[in-house]
């Protein structure tokens, strides 16, 4: 297997992928072909546990790691780490919607799907590709990625990891879980900015050739946990032929039947996983992608035209307070039938006016196997409500995003075919906003008090590394201007 830039002809290895993190154009790396998933294959998956799932499915693009390597990073990352020792169970809330749970893990968030495991293979990926380098993790965080890479990768022998995230532009369960993280080869920055900002600022970092020179002279090497990493990508497929194979398993899907797949989208990371899923043949009939009130996304899917020139809007999901979707650049590349010329025109395009517009025959590829609409955080709110009322069922703001978009799809196309809704966080990470919804009365100014409340109302106890927070000292407390992150870095190395 061998992977390229989106923006330029390039054919590097698995190992060589997760180590740089992104390509030195900029652009993102993407396989050069999809594994098929042949029938006797998936026959074997279908009765083992979601560790041996893993293991045999990620070889299928990590084929320079060796059986053991990847047995020793899943088996590290899924055991004894995750609720049950079961990291994504698939739950029928509603007749045909299932919630495929991916916040049982110890940051309470989807990103621990992959982000428990990546450390793991970006350690043999390096005595590979860079032995005796030691590997500068640079991670922009939403709020969820930042807290999860930092569980991953601290004290982790020959690496370093810095994460920038929004200073007010985070949930205070979020901040605090990444302000109190320990470990003395990790650091955490707020900036005066926005995701986005954060996120051109490690992209800008990322490819500046002089920190490139300062790093290769001392020996180190610039690596990432976000999901421009193809290294965080991969591990979260698996969790897409997983749930087909749970479907299988328990009847809910006969063999050769399709179902759809409803994710609530920011970086477009987490839907672009499904849709790899797809090109390896899971049946997905329909990818509904679920924006917040920053519907960029699904304004793009409806007009063809990406236009980050809008009002950016703080909600109650904060981890898709996004205006640049990253991962979008992976799917244009395969969608123009593997153009990086056309792809690194629309990216210098984006760059240079905030927008572009696709070609009609790409926008029609697209709304082949993508719809999308928005949710308000008035609409979030009703959401959670509804479901809690009626099924007794306690979902986080993202997830209530999913929820109502495809109850909005359902009702506008009939499709009822089985979903598969990601479920990406515990309802105990945004308290504040989950608790009005399904109880009336003051909420408590005190974070704490508030989740208390919620468990006390929900009867759902508060998940123990969220409650293990409570007294924790801040350890991280710097905040800089966004212009100020390359300095923070050669400050930090």
């Amino acid at each position: 297997m061998k992977f390229t830039s989106t923006r330029s002809r390039q054919a590097l290895s698995a190992s060589e992928v997760l180590v740089r993190g992104i390509a030195s154009d900029g652009g993102l790396f993407v396989p050069e072909c999809f594994p098929v998933l042949d029938e006797d294959f998936v026959k074997k998956l279908i009765p083992m546990s979601y560790r041996d799932r893993a293991a045999a499915v990620l070889p299928l693009y990590l084929d320079d790691f060796t059986a053991d390597e990847i047995r020793h990073g899943v088996d590290g990352a899924y055991s004894g780490t995750f609720d049950n020792d079961d990291p994504a169970p698939l739950k029928e809330v509603e007749k045909n919607m299932h919630l495929l749970e991916l916040w049982h893990g110890p940051t309470c968030a989807f990103k621990d799907m992959a982000l428990q495991l990546l450390p793991y293979l970006l350690t043999a990926a390096a005595k590979r590709c860079a032995p005796g380098w030691t590997l500068v993790i640079l991670t922009a965080t939403s709020g969820d990625t930042g807290k999860a890479a930092l569980a991953g990768f601290a004290d982790v022998p020959g690496v370093k990891i810095a994460v920038f995230y929004p200073r007010d532009g985070v949930s205070a369960m979020q901040k605090l879980q990444m302000t109190t993280q320990t470990g003395d080869n990790v650091t955490v920055c707020g900036i005066e900015g926005n995701f986005d900002d954060a996120q051109n600022g490690v992209k800008a970092i990322f490819t500046d050739p002089e920190m490139r020179k300062y790093l290769a002279d001392r020996k180190l090497q610039f690596s990432s946990a976000n999901s421009i990493n193809f290294g965080r990508l991969v591990p979260q497929v698996v969790y897409y032929i997983s749930a087909w194979c749970d479907l299988l398993k328990t009847g809910k899907l006969k063999a050769g039947e399709t179902f759809n797949v409803t994710v609530p989208t920011g970086n477009f990371g987490n839907i672009l996983a499904a849709w790899y899923a797809k090109q390896m043949g899971v049946p997905i009939g329909k990818f509904i992608c679920a924006s917040n009130r920053n519907n960029v996304l699904s304004d793009f899917i409806a007009t063809g035209i990406y236009d980050r020139n809008r009002e950016f809007y703080t909600t109650d999901s904060p981890s898709m307070d996004i205006l640049i979707s990253s991962n979008l650049e992976r799917l244009l590349y395969h969608l123009s039938g593997n153009e990086p010329e056309e792809v690194a025109n629309l990216m210098r395009s984006l760059k240079e006016t905030g927008r572009y517009q696709v070609k009609p025959e790409l926008l029609a590829k697209l709304r082949q196997d993508f719809w999308g609409a928005s949710c308000d955080d008035r609409e979030t709110a009703a959401a959670i409500g509804e479901l809690f009322r009626e099924k007794g069922y306690l979902m986080d703001t993202h997830t209530a995003v999913a929820v109502h978009v495809y109850k909005k799809y359902l009702r506008e196309t009939g499709d009822d075919r089985p979903c598969v809704i990601a479920s990406t966080a515990s309802p105990f990470k945004f308290a504040p906003a989950v608790l009005p919804a399904v109880a009336d009365g003051v909420v408590p100014e005190d974070g704490f008090a508030v989740t208390q409340m919620l468990s006390d109302v929900s009867k759902c106890a508060i998940p123990g590394p969220l409650a293990s927070l409570k007294g924790r000292e801040v350890l991280h407390r710097q905040s800089i201007a966004k212009e100020d992150m390359p300095e923070f870095i050669r400050n930090f190395l």
